[in-house]
Formats: structure tokens, sequence, C-alpha cells
């Protein structure tokens, strides 16, 4: 069993349907609690701020025009000589959206696996714990000039067509280098997908209430993306994924670095800590800009790099409450 657990982390450069597959066990141990009040009128399993008629009781206040009277509280009317009736907490279905990104960006990493496997296996895990919960699910994965809608269902179909998408697009990916765009049959040039765009359409397909999940490694998020994410925040339980390598973060070596493309040679000055402190600065100001706009809009910021334990971090974050 400690040998099964120990390979539900992601490995490899691609994806293995296999082990998407096996996320299932350790998904048992999350719970996607909703970060804010529920803002739907679907009934469900999920406890709100909207009070009526459900199971958990809220508080006992005085009778209203209108109010059921099968609420009525008896004993408290009887003691006080003035109608009250119950309030009880409702349930509310919390549906789970997922935007998954496997755009050529996502191609790379240094360790364990490349961030487009840690991404596809963190929506793995987000989608069997969402059917263990009895939620619906759904998702929209994109690559480089493509994307694919998983229509929300609250059935293990759902879970295994995002599974297979996921597979697919991660399984297109070719180079870290964004593919050269495509002339189409209008004569017009088709162009990649980027961020702002994939967070407009998530603002179509994401319903009010429902919890979304953004896997992605923001690479071209912008200032711009702030007014879309504002936009979902309004209406959506948002919560963002980010996804890097360590390598990303920080570049050192004892010598010059050469790389390639296939195509081109560049030789990097790794060796030199001017070039060392200039790299790292590119991504923490990219990770600075990510924060700010989670912090402004109180959206919740996860970040696992490659070389995480995406189980126990994952377990951290969405654990059952005890």
């Amino acid at each position: 069993m400690s040998n099964l657990l120990q390979d539900l982390n992601p490995r490899g450069a691609y994806t293995e349907l296999a082990a998407l597959l096996r996320c299932r066990f350790s998904a048992q141990d999350l719970k996607l609690f909703a970060h804010q009040p529920a803002r739907s009128l679907l009934s469900g399993g999920e406890r709100t701020r909207f009070r009526g008629r459900g199971m958990d009781f809220e508080e006992v206040r005085l009778y209203q025009p209108g109010d059921d009277i099968r609420s009525i509280d008896w004993r408290v009317t009887a003691r006080t000589q003035v109608a009250h009736t119950k309030i009880f907490r409702e349930e509310r279905e919390r549906p789970v959206f997922m935007l998954v990104d496997q755009r050529s960006s996502l191609f790379f990493g240094s360790t364990r696996c490349f961030k487009s496997v840690l991404a596809a296996h963190i929506a793995a895990l987000l989608g069997w714990a969402a059917l263990a919960n009895g939620d619906r699910l759904g998702a929209l994965v994109f690559g480089d000039y493509n994307q694919r809608d998983v229509r929300p269902r609250r059935s293990k179909h759902a879970v295994l067509e995002l599974l297979h998408q996921l597979q697919d697009y991660n399984h297109r990916l070719t180079s870290p280098i964004t593919p050269a765009p495509t002339q189409l049959p209008s004569g017009q040039i088709q162009k990649p997908n980027s961020l702002n765009e994939m967070l407009a359409d998530a603002r179509r397909i994401a319903k009010p209430g429902c919890a979304l999940f953004i896997i992605s490694d923001f690479h071209d998020l912008d200032n711009s993306a702030e007014q879309q994410l504002f936009e979902l925040a309004r209406h959506t339980d948002v919560t963002l994924i980010h996804v890097y390598d360590q390598l990303e973060r920080q570049l050192i070596s004892n010598s010059p670095l050469t790389i390639s493309n296939g195509r081109e040679r560049l030789q990097l000055a790794a060796n030199e800590k001017a070039f060392q402190q200039a790299y790292q600065n590119q991504f923490d100001q990219q990770l600075t800009l990510l924060t700010n706009i989670c912090k402004r809009l109180r959206i919740p910021l996860l970040s696992y790099a490659t070389q995480d334990d995406i189980q126990d971090g994952l377990r951290k974050a969405f654990g059952r409450k005890k």
C-alpha cells in the first residue's frame, strides 16, 4: 500500500492515464469546502448562509407574515405568548468547475515531472474529490490553439472525460516553445490561446455559485487579467493554483549554460551573479503580480513546484475536517 501511495505523485514528461485513475485513492482525503457562501439557487449537499427549511437548526426569531406555520416553535411561543418560528440552514449544490492549462509553457520540468503533468494530476485529484463529495464536475482544458469543454455532471463519466481530455492535451505537447500559428481556411492566422481569453471563456461556462479552480503557471498573467478574475469572483468561488519548476525560480551554475529549441542555440551566463539575480527577479516579479491580484480580490492562491509532494500539499489545503 505504501508503494501505491508513493506512485501517486506525478512523474515524467507526459501523463499516464493509469496514474490519473489512481489519483482516486488519495482524493478520498480531500474535501473541497467553499470559501464563500453559495450563490446559486440549486439544492445540494453544501451548507450555506441561506436560511430556510433544512436539517441544520439556525435560530429562533419572531414569526413574520409569510413564514411557514410548520416551522413555528410552539414551546417558545407558549412561553413568551408571542409567535416564534424556527430557522434552519439550507443545503445548496456547489458545482465544481476547473480551468486547466496545458499550453507549451508548461511543457518543462527539471526534477520529478513537467509542470503540465503536475497541473493534470492536481486537476485529477480535485475531480475525484468532487465526485466523492457528490458535486457536479465540469472543466475547460486548453492548449496552445484548442480547448475542450467538459459538461458539468454528477457522475464518474464526467471525471473520466476530464482525465481523457487531460491525457489528450498533455500528449499533444512536444516543445516548451509555442508552435507557430497556422492559417485557417478563411485565410486568417490562428492566434494562440491566452490566459485572459480563457478567463473570459470561463465566465461564459462557470455558473454562479460554483467552485472554480484555475490551474496554470500564469506566465502570461497581466494587469488586464485582474478585471476578468474580479468578474469571476463576483459570482463564483475562485481558487488559483500556481504550478512552477524550481529551475524557473533560481538558475545557478559554475559555468555558462547552452540551451536550444532544436533550431537555435543560446548561451546563458548562469555563472554570473548579475544574471542569476536578474533571472530570479523576473520570476519573483510575476509571482508578486499574481499574489497582489489575489490579495486585492481576496482570492485564495496555492503554489506548488514540480518537486513538491502534491498529495501532502493538497491534503493540507483541502483535508477533510474532523
